[in-house]
């Protein structure tokens, strides 16, 4: 689900001619039979839900149209739509079709069924160097696939990093991705992993999703993010000695740490972009042809060719046991018909 980090909302963007859209599948409320929720959020909840024609399990994410509308949210929403419609890729999460009634935007989605990497990084502690760089790999294919069609991504983390079946990654939540050829300056994504000209409200590029991956790399090799804050001290103002953090942008390298992790990471996190990997010369060719990554064969990652490290125990197509449990929602309201004051702001989602 979107996250609750800051953002602001701006006018829409229009998208050049080369991202025409592409057709999707038709879809309604009666095409599927509800299970159980996965997740929740702010503004709804994700059911898994199994369609009545082939049987396939989808995830199916259900947005509450006022509380979009009331929490300024509007623009987000329909770039997440938009961004899924136009990508592609092994390593990101699919949009199968979206369809709206007068209450509720509802998103059809892959089922990915082995959970959050957020979940698997919690029980493990931290990540053996292999382990990291297996997922940094798949992660950071993904984000290279984005930024070649000029998307950046923005919200990535291990909670929207899922584990599918078969051990490999789907990135997911592109509620604050968006199509930017050169600069934007709104402030969203989630605090830990905000790149300091963000917070300042500089004008970025794609190479946030750079600094993100350093922060990602690091909290996966540690078990927690460089410019971590107590719980305790995350109340009133803890947000502010975060940001401050991040823009003095000192990193404490524990001492179990690989050298070439940390020259990767420390690479990844310079606040000076003209040094940051994947914002110089040879863009992103800097965090493939680095010595950490020496031994990994780019495309037999992206053929899935490269055993992962950790493959859930499902049991059959449907098996969600890998999520946590949520209290079930009344989905009567699902299907709502009647007068929409929100049809205007959402015209694409039928």
């Amino acid at each position: 689900m979107a996250s609750s980090s800051a953002s602001t909302a701006s006018s829409a963007t229009v998208l050049p001619a080369v991202l025409q859209k592409q057709k999707r599948s038709r879809y309604s409320l009666t095409d599927f039979s509800f299970n159980r929720t996965l997740g929740t959020g702010s503004f709804g909840r994700v059911h898994l839900v199994q369609s009545i024609h082939n049987k396939r399990h989808y995830a199916v994410k259900v947005l509450l149209k006022e509380k979009v509308v009331r929490l300024k949210q509007v623009e987000h929403t329909n770039n997440e739509r938009e961004m899924l419609t136009r990508a592609r890729h092994p390593f990101l999460v699919n949009l199968w079709g979206t369809f709206q009634d007068s209450l509720n935007l509802y998103m059809v989605m892959d089922f990915v069924a082995g959970g959050e990497l957020f979940s698997l990084l919690r029980k493990s502690g931290r990540f053996p160097n292999p382990v990291a760089k297996f997922y940094a790999a798949e992660v950071s294919m993904a984000i290279d696939y984005l930024h070649s069609i000029n998307i950046i991504y923005r919200d990535l983390k291990p909670e929207n990093i899922l584990i599918a079946a078969d051990g490999h990654i789907k990135v997911t939540d592109f509620g604050f991705a968006k199509y930017v050829p050169d600069l934007t300056y709104t402030l969203c994504g989630t605090p830990d992993y905000l790149a300091p000209e963000v917070i300042q409200q500089k004008g970025y590029n794609k190479s946030v999703d750079w600094y993100s991956v350093g922060i990602l790399i690091f909290e996966m090799l540690a078990g927690y993010p460089p410019f971590y804050i107590e719980p305790s001290a995350q109340g009133a103002g803890g947000h502010v000695q975060l940001y401050e953090k991040i823009i003095a942008g000192v990193v404490h390298y524990p001492p179990f740490f690989d050298t070439l992790a940390v020259d990767i990471i420390r690479n990844c996190l310079t606040t000076d972009l003209s040094k940051r990997y994947g914002n110089m010369k040879y863009g992103s060719k800097d965090i493939f042809g680095h010595q950490w990554f020496a031994e990994v064969g780019w495309e037999k990652i992206y053929k899935k060719e490269i055993p992962p490290p950790f493959v859930p125990k499902i049991e059959g197509e449907g098996d969600s046991s890998q999520f946590d449990r949520y209290p079930e929602a009344d989905i009567s309201t699902y299907g709502s018909a009647g007068f929409d004051p929100y049809a205007h702001l959402f015209a694409e989602w039928s």
